[in-house]
């Protein structure tokens, strides 16, 4: 099982990372790729997962402990594949997710794509006071306190435009997508700027 690779970022994509370690390229799936903008062509460290199904094998990449953990729990709910746990992930609120389930809040939960009421429902079943490993220093106060929201060819700019083919690997819908990105458009931001954004009006 891998714990981590630290290497340079040599490729970043929608749905992907390439990390160059010893003269080999290697592919990780992370939750938001464009996050790693900044440390392009740079050194990084990032936490693995080695995810193996008799069809599949694949590398799913995080920037701490806390997103791994939470991933590899959020696998082990029924209706729940590494696509979907990717997704739930790319808010970047670890915190808040592990609240939602703890507060019993399917409301927030079903938020994510393809998250209905059902797979909100089994993740608070199955993962409910099972999550204090993830984030034990916040956890005892943690849920003394409400759930919030984290808060080209179509005229967009090339950042926006990257950041809604990353939206749609992550599983949101055409819909869904433009309709945020008309909220962005008149705004300067980098890739990453826009995903955390977009992110932020999708789960108000």
């Amino acid at each position: 099982m891998y714990d981590f690779i630290k290497g340079k970022v040599d490729y970043i994509g929608p749905e992907y990372i390439v990390v160059e370690n010893g003269g080999i390229g290697y592919q990780v799936m992370t939750p938001n790729p464009f996050i790693f903008s900044a440390q392009y062509e740079k050194d990084i460290q990032v936490f693995l997962y080695h995810y193996v199904r008799e069809d599949m094998v694949a590398l799913y990449g995080f920037q701490n402990r806390q997103e791994k953990a939470l991933f590899t729990k959020l696998l082990n709910v029924t209706g729940i594949g590494p696509k979907g746990a990717l997704a739930i992930l790319a808010s970047g609120q670890v915190d808040q997710v592990v609240q939602a389930i703890e507060n019993e809040d399917e409301s927030f939960l079903v938020k994510f794509p393809g998250v209905g009421k059902k797979t909100a429902r089994q993740m608070i079943l199955d993962l409910k006071g099972k999550l204090e490993n993830i984030i034990p220093d916040a956890f005892p106060s943690l849920f003394n306190e409400g759930v919030t929201a984290a808060s080209g060819s179509n005229g967009y700019s090339e950042d926006l435009d990257e950041a809604m083919l990353a939206l749609k690997a992550l599983g949101y819908s055409e819909k869904e997508i433009q309709k945020v990105a008309k909220k962005l458009q008149t705004e300067e931001m980098t890739t990453e700027q826009y995903i955390k954004k977009a992110l932020q009006l999708m789960l108000r």
